[in-house]
């Protein structure tokens, strides 16, 4: 079984220093934090892009790595939609049909949307099946509709997922959660047990456990489930 193992991770930039331990198991694993907190240093050492100041990343059984970055632009190498969903090896019809962008094929990447250029690299990597898959604010610029249809996919849920996101609206079916606190990343334990631990919680989930109702999950339907089942 895949595991990603941090031993005593230092990460330093000239902001902040981020301490990090813990395993990371089979599953979907979601990290919160404030803007500034590190998610993406983390995102990035992860990876093997960033050198640590000290400790260990260890890959047991891990041996293809995809990191999305929050800009897709950083991942763009072909000068035409349908020239850079051939490069990552996938059916351009396929592709274009599940974004949404067909008659944009023979565009170039940048004169697309930030929206629509982040839905084609995000369809494109998780038609992907790699061991780890690292998601660094998946959500930004995707408006509604788009954000439900990521967290639906069903690539989402491969070996290792992390995401890491301060998205507070729309979030996708969780196993782990961690956070990001006061420079340290925090285990808070398996979906739903860790869910009173969530500081970073998104307000729905708040509100039903004042009420004394803890969800199955972390999506807004999960929420209004558990509060439907007190009231019948």
């Amino acid at each position: 079984m895949s595991e990603l193992i941090l031993k005593d991770l230092i990460l330093k930039t000239d902001d902040f220093t981020l301490l990090s331990n813990g395993v990371f198991k089979e599953g979907v694993h979601l990290i919160t934090g404030k803007i500034g907190s590190g998610k993406t240093t983390l995102s990035l050492a992860l990876a093997g892009l960033l050198k640590a100041e000290k400790g260990v990343i260890e890959y047991k059984e891990i041996e293809n790595i995809l990191l999305s970055m929050q800009f897709p632009e950083y991942h763009l190498t072909k000068t035409t939609v349908e020239a850079e969903i051939i490069s990552w090896g996938l059916n351009s019809k396929q592709i274009l049909e599940i974004t949404n962008l067909k008659g944009k094929e023979n565009y170039d990447p940048i004169r697309l949307s930030r929206g629509e250029l982040k839905r084609l690299h995000l369809a494109c990597i998780l038609s992907k099946n790699p061991d780890l898959l690292i998601l660094d604010e998946p959500f930004s610029t995707l408006d509604l509709v788009w954000k439900e249809n990521f967290c639906k996919n069903p690539d989402i849920r491969k070996k290792i997922t992390i995401i890491f996101t301060h998205e507070q609206s729309v979030l996708p079916k969780t196993d782990f959660i961690w956070e990001i606190q006061d420079g340290k990343l925090e285990y808070l334990g398996h979906v739903p047990d860790c869910l009173e631990n969530w500081k970073r919680a998104p307000e729905y989930i708040k509100i039903a456990l004042k009420k004394g109702v803890t969800p199955d999950n972390i999506r807004l339907e999960d929420t209004l489930e558990a509060l439907c089942r007190i009231q019948d």
